[in-house]
């Protein structure tokens, strides 16, 4: 693909330079330029076209594994080798993470509760074990702090609320939407950190009405949270990162759209068999 990518990149850079850099001759190029495209040329060029739309759908953020995944699922006969070089030929590349601000106070005298979870994110079905945490996104105008409940069964935000203040209403406004969409069944464990936004009086009454078992992660320890912090990286390398954000309002709609849009209904997940939450959810359903 070396020829390939001189015709690429032919409008930036001169076709000498670039046949002298890459070893390869303009003679041989300019033949290769009046040379049809062989079989296996023309179908990637079918599957690179099939790769750019995903990728753009992706905001940018699959990388060759879910790529592989979703031309497969759209029936093309492709493999992962080949998906992986497509997307390397043609500068596909996916973001990468960053960055850590520490939003947990847990210098607090309210009640603290046994860590019920323990690191055992594993669940039968949804509605049995749910995370939540509260992370931030920096704007012109200042912070904006996103608090969400994600069912640990399916990796599904099932409540989020944003604010640009960091107290309790916040994170109670995530959990009652979290309420009033899926109405848990008594018995669901909640698992956040020791925050004191988490361990106010309103909070963990709200959870205690709805028979709702309380579990916090022990002091200090990310690795407690691990399936909720994994959210927060994910969206904050597709979606916040990448974007110089003006205003609250211009951030909201955009988590808006990243949750309910694509990482909810869309986005797949190497660790659902690259499905996406909802389809997750679905599937367990029919095989119930």
């Amino acid at each position: 693909m070396t020829f390939g990518f001189i015709e690429a990149e032919k409008a930036s850079f001169p076709i000498s330079r670039m046949c002298r850099a890459l070893g390869v001759s303009q003679s041989g190029f300019f033949a290769w330029q009046d040379r049809p495209a062989c079989r296996r040329q023309q179908q990637d060029m079918v599957y690179l076209a099939h790769i750019r739309t995903a990728f753009a759908l992706s905001n940018g953020t699959y990388g060759s594994p879910r790529m592989h995944r979703d031309l497969i699922d759209e029936g093309h006969e492709i493999g992962r080798h080949r998906t992986a070089r497509l997307m390397r030929e043609n500068r596909l590349i996916a973001r990468q993470k960053r960055r850590f601000k520490r939003t947990t106070d847990s210098e607090h005298a309210w009640p603290v509760a046994p860590n019920l979870v323990a690191q055992d994110f594993a669940a039968d079905g949804p509605d049995q074990k749910w995370g939540a945490d509260i992370s931030y996104i920096w704007m012109a105008e200042g912070w904006l702090y996103l608090a969400v409940v994600l069912d640990l069964f399916s990796r599904r935000v099932v409540g989020w609320a944003t604010s640009d203040r960091l107290k309790r209403d916040l994170v109670v406004e995530a959990l009652r939407r979290a309420l009033v969409a899926r109405n848990p069944a008594p018995g669901l464990v909640h698992h956040s950190d020791r925050g004191s936004q988490y361990c106010s009086i309103d909070y963990q009454a709200l959870l205690r009405q709805r028979g709702i078992l309380i579990s916090m992660s022990g002091r200090g320890n990310c690795y407690d949270n691990a399936m909720v912090e994994t959210f927060f990286k994910t969206i904050k390398s597709e979606l916040v990162w990448p974007v110089a954000w003006q205003s609250r309002q211009q951030a909201e709609n955009a988590v808006a759209r990243y949750i309910d849009g694509f990482y909810n209904p869309v986005r797949r997940h190497l660790s659902l068999g690259f499905q996406s939450p909802i389809a997750f959810e679905r599937k367990a359903r029919e095989v119930s």
